[in-house]
């Protein structure tokens, strides 16, 4: 345990309670951010459940050790002091989470908010990424039965997705993609070409996404139906033309916003010329 760990960990009243409660939680396996996280916990989770969700919770914070400030030349400038956090709980975790803050936030008056709540849920930075065929003009989609439709009233829950993946604690996003592509569609992805990086619903949840078109070659054989077993994800693939994917855009059968904005951002390089196999 190293020293920023320990000062987290006893930061507080009854410093050997907080020890005694932070071994109990993850034996001290745990980085500066980590422990900050199962530290504003006491009193609220017992260190079991805390344990049980250690997998889940190391992705959550080396998704915010990969919150790298990107440029502010139009937007506020945050500086110290703009937000200030008065309380966080966490009302709900299990395979995700919600946090919940009592916060102010410094307005464009330049005067600070009154206290606000906010509720944000929790699931970690993860990955999409688009097989192209540039010789044979093509794609390939993956379509699976998804939750969110089906509670927001559906009737059609299956989507058209790009294969995407959570990025896992010490995974680079690259090696997300490619190890998401042999699961999903039992692709070995040839180059990777960055679409964006960006929040899809900043509104109210964390995730952070990295996109990506991946050249690579796509036979006849190359769709099928994988997953992992143990997940019970049921994936079936679509090997389709380029043109047939643009389609399904502009009829709205394809409704997810990342492939979406992929199949956009291909749409613009395919008309450059600027996609070959390598």
């Amino acid at each position: 345990m190293n020293d920023d760990v320990r000062r987290i960990v006893t930061d507080g009243p009854d410093p050997e309670a907080r020890m005694a409660f932070f071994m109990a939680a993850c034996d001290g396996k745990a980085d500066a951010l980590l422990a900050a996280d199962i530290m504003a916990l006491m009193g609220e989770r017992c260190a079991q459940d805390i344990r049980a969700r250690l997998t889940q919770m190391r992705v959550a914070s080396t998704s915010r050790a990969r919150a790298v400030a990107a440029p502010t030349t139009l937007r506020h400038h945050a500086g110290a002091g703009d937000t200030q956090v008065i309380r966080r709980t966490q009302p709900y975790a299990h395979f995700f989470a919600v946090e919940e803050y009592d916060m102010t936030f410094r307005r464009f008056d330049g005067t600070q908010s009154p206290t606000v709540n906010r509720a944000v849920f929790i699931s970690g930075d993860a990955v999409t990424v688009l097989p192209y065929d540039p010789v044979r003009d093509r794609v390939l989609l993956v379509e699976q039965f998804r939750a969110g439709p089906f509670a927001r009233g559906d009737a059609q829950p299956w989507q058209l997705e790009p294969i995407a993946g959570r990025i896992d604690a010490g995974e680079a996003p690259e090696d997300t993609a490619r190890r998401e592509a042999v699961e999903e569609a039992g692709l070995t992805l040839g180059n990777l070409l960055k679409v964006g990086a960006y929040y899809p619903s900043p509104g109210a949840k964390s995730e952070f996404l990295y996109s990506y078109v991946a050249l690579t070659d796509l036979p006849d054989d190359a769709a099928g139906v994988f997953g992992v077993e143990g997940e019970a994800e049921d994936i079936r693939g679509h090997l389709i033309p380029f043109d047939r994917m643009m389609d399904l855009v502009t009829s709205g059968e394809i409704q997810n916003a990342p492939l979406i904005i992929t199949a956009l951002w291909l749409q613009r390089e395919r008309s450059a010329g600027n996609l070959t196999l390598g």
